[in-house]
């Protein structure tokens, strides 16, 4: 398998090819050499951070017996308290284009909160701080990763350059809760071992980020957004090859007024609107895991293995879905993937128990990964202008994080009142909501991003 380089050299233009070279060239590239380099940063820093997070709902629930509702919280942090330094961290990386710069930063301060862990202790509030802490670098580099992406590659194949990232961010997410297990078995239930073997692997990723990732130039956009993009990894018109970056040095650089603009664009607008409203619908992990440990009364060694599970339906998924939604639509896909999430629900609070039912939760609930969380980005990427592409990136994710905190609360506080069955089935009934309004909200504006895409 063929995996094209970052950039073509000046030397090799892309009407050099040969005239029958082109089809079998489209055939054989399958994602630009800055997707593979961004995967693999995202395998190496998703081993580190599955290790904590497959210890950690155990620990916080059972070591330091934490209610449902201040563990609720505390995972609400974990994904939404720093939301709004998301758009932020876009905004700095499109006014300076220093995308690569940003993620990095991000990356490192994840890396040093695994340390932040060992001081913390079993004080509640300082875990808590450090899980911001931690959060914070998630949220700092994730919209300059993914602009990073959708400009290392054409309209055509972003969800196959998603899946493609999304699928090794997955290896990553199936290898850490395993050597969170390994270590546990080799030391006992000594946490502060996982926190250490943790960063150790978080600082490589820092170490890959820096040697193998190239920053991308932000090019100029087509003219016609109906004609088709060239299938090179840049994204300019396919008449006009282009000879050099839009983000020339004389010309301004992107300011806070521009940025608001975005919110004045109707399917931005109604692409925030419908992110948030999908956050609403997703509880997190690690209640889904303590559901599942409960219901089927596992021993407490096996619980990190239930992260494997969902990782390894998510690594089998990503990319053919990615693809998938580059074929019949990213918006298809991303709504199967929430259906997908609503059976899971309804699994948990069902009558089925056992081995079968447990393979099937697992399998159902990487599938909607696999079809949500790079899909969503690729349906967004077109609607954005290139030169506020990852403040536009930022936007969604923040508004998607905001979400999770409220949904991370209001479930602790239904299992607290209703217990864990009763609280699940309800979240069942907000996924069918939230999908009826996302479908409304999407479908008119979505249509010239949901063509298919000829093989």
């Amino acid at each position: 398998m063929y995996l094209s380089t970052v950039s073509r050299p000046a030397a090799d233009p892309p009407d050099a090819d040969p005239p029958d070279a082109g089809p079998r060239r489209r055939r054989l590239a399958l994602v630009s050499g800055n997707v593979v380099a961004l995967g693999t940063v995202s395998l190496i820093t998703d081993v580190s951070a599955e290790m904590v997070a497959a210890v950690l709902p155990l620990y916080l629930v059972l070591g330091l017996q934490l209610s449902p509702v201040a563990f609720g919280v505390l995972d609400g942090v974990h994904t939404g308290a720093t939301a709004l330094l998301r758009v932020v961290g876009g905004f700095v990386a499109d006014r300076f284009r220093r995308r690569k710069l940003v993620a990095g930063v991000g990356y490192a301060l994840s890396a040093v909160a695994k340390l932040g862990l060992l001081l913390a202790g079993r004080s509640v509030p300082a875990i808590g701080a450090v899980i911001a802490v931690d959060r914070l670098g998630k949220g700092v580099r994730s919209a300059p990763r993914d602009a990073l992406i959708t400009l290392s590659t054409p309209p055509e194949a972003l969800g196959r350059a998603f899946g493609v990232h999304r699928a090794m961010d997955s290896v990553g997410a199936f290898l850490g809760p395993l050597a969170a297990f390994a270590v546990l078995l080799l030391v006992g239930q000594s946490y502060d071992a996982v926190f250490v073997t943790s960063f150790c692997v978080a600082a490589l990723a820092v170490v890959v980020l820096v040697l193998f990732v190239r920053e991308q130039p932000t090019t100029r956009p087509a003219a016609d957004p109906t004609t088709r993009p060239t299938t090179g990894p840049t994204t300019e018109p396919a008449k006009e090859p282009a000879k050099e970056p839009a983000n020339e040095p004389d010309e301004p650089r992107v300011s806070v007024r521009e940025a608001f603009g975005l919110l004045r664009s109707r399917p931005v607008r109604r692409l925030l609107l419908a992110a948030t409203m999908l956050g609403l619908a997703t509880i997190g992990d690690g209640f889904v895991y303590l559901v599942l440990q409960r219901r089927e009364d596992l021993g407490l060694r096996w619980f990190p293995l239930l992260a494997v599970g969902t990782s390894l339906a998510y690594l089998v998924l990503a990319a053919p879905l990615g693809v998938l939604a580059d074929r019949i639509g990213r918006l298809p896909v991303v709504v199967g993937g929430y259906v997908a999430l609503g059976v899971t629900y309804l699994l948990l609070s069902g009558p089925v128990h056992g081995w079968p039912a447990l393979a099937l939760t697992l399998a159902l609930y990487g599938a909607f990964y696999a079809a949500t969380d790079g899909v969503l980005i690729a349906l967004a990427g077109p609607v954005l202008p290139p030169r506020l592409r990852t403040t536009g990136i930022a936007l969604v994710q923040t508004g998607q994080a905001l979400a999770y905190l409220v949904s991370s609360v209001v479930f602790g506080l239904a299992w607290q009142a209703w217990g864990p069955q009763a609280a699940v089935r309800a979240a069942a009934v907000v996924v069918v909501g939230v999908l009826v309004v996302t479908v409304l909200l999407l479908a008119a504006p979505s249509r010239p991003i949901l063509r298919k895409v000829s093989p």
